[in-house]
């Protein structure tokens, strides 16, 4: 058979080949089985062997046999071609659709989508798998329109400022002082923090960056808070931790969940007045082990609307402030990363604004001791 040949003719040629198989079987039969079976019932009526009867009588049986298989042989391959024709229509207009559907995907078109073909469940699972690939690459191909979008937007402020200085100082508006160097200094180190920050992400989600062993609970956290302890003396906001007895080591990578507490640690001490405080909690997680690490802070709250977006590339609560600050927008995507890479999982929750925030890791228990 062709590897050209359709869908069609290939099913055709499979019901010709069970035909031919079928009517062969009963051919046999027939000639084997028939004759003395026939031949057995006309001594038992009476009928004299080797008379003209018996040879009529058979040749009646034969001629009939042979136009009774022929007529259900014809008639079973009509039933065939049209059962074949309608079932190869039907799948011909399914495949089709999901053949046009691919293309369109393929050409950039996401929105493609194929309807159940109700040819069987096997069908409908195929059908509901494409759409939910289509589904998939359109989210994944939204992300990325918005993420060079957002990074544009991104660069954009520091590129231009560094572009306006360097204008000036051609046009003699302004001289190389400190002033300037300072400027455009702070300027092009927000671009390196921009770049590592969206290839640690981009690591992160990958999980390349995971190697995880057995991490002292208290020297973590005391690391990540020593971090940021001169910047929260400078902002007047007190921090603490506590760490519940029956914490045991924790089966992480050290950099990159240190990565995640200094992240939040971070995140909590831009959003805390003076006078605030942040604290880190590590307690013994429910179930199945591991352990809960939260950090909570006293600062401006987040309202309900925002809560969803929050570990969102880019997305900020307030983005003026945001971008004032010299945050990039993707620590909290980050910090997501991380932890999913560790089998994690993390969330946040506020009662509102100006009633503070609390983020919320899960880690599960490591391997057997």
């Amino acid at each position: 058979m062709s590897r050209s040949s359709g869908l069609g003719t290939r099913l055709l040629l499979a019901q010709i080949l069970v035909l031919l198989a079928g009517a062969l079987t009963t051919a046999v039969v027939a000639i084997v089985v028939g004759p003395p079976l026939f031949r057995e019932h006309l001594h038992r009526a009476g009928v004299p062997t080797d008379s003209h009867e018996q040879f009529h009588a058979e040749q009646a049986y034969t001629y009939a046999t042979a136009i009774s298989v022929g007529v259900a042989i014809a008639a079973a391959a009509l039933t065939a071609s049209v059962v074949t024709w309608y079932v190869t229509r039907r799948l011909r207009r399914s495949l089709s659709e999901v053949s046009a559907a691919a293309t369109r995907i393929a050409d950039g078109r996401f929105d493609a989508r194929v309807s159940p073909p109700h040819l069987g469940a096997d069908f409908d699972a195929l059908a509901g798998a494409f759409n939910a690939m289509a589904t998939r690459l359109e989210d994944v191909e939204a992300t990325r329109r918005r993420l060079l979008g957002d990074l544009a937007h991104e660069i954009r402020t520091p590129v231009s400022v560094v572009g306006a200085y360097l204008e000036a100082l051609e046009d003699g508006v302004k001289t190389l002082d400190e002033s300037s160097i300072s400027v455009m200094r702070d300027q092009a180190g927000r671009l390196v923090r921009l770049s590592e920050d969206v290839s640690a992400l981009a690591q992160a989600e990958e999980g390349r960056v995971i190697s995880r062993e057995w991490v002292d609970t208290e020297r973590l956290v005391a690391a990540a808070l020593a971090t940021v302890a001169d910047r929260a003396t400078a902002a007047h906001v007190a921090l603490g931790s506590r760490i519940d007895s029956g914490v045991g080591p924790l089966w992480v990578d050290p950099q990159r969940l240190g990565q995640v507490l200094g992240n939040l640690l971070d995140n909590a001490l831009r959003h805390t007045p003076a006078n605030g405080r942040v604290d880190v909690s590590v307690s013994v997680g429910p179930g199945r082990g591991g352990a809960v690490i939260t950090v909570a802070d006293t600062g401006e709250g987040v309202a309900a609307e925002h809560l969803p977006h929050l570990f969102e590339r880019f997305y900020r609560v307030d983005p003026a402030r945001g971008r004032a600050g010299g945050g990039s927008g993707i620590g909290l995507a980050i910090a997501k990363a991380i932890v999913e890479a560790h089998d994690g999982r993390i969330r946040v929750a506020s009662a509102g604004p100006g009633q503070g925030t609390v983020f919320t890791i899960d880690l599960p228990s490591g391997p057997a001791a």
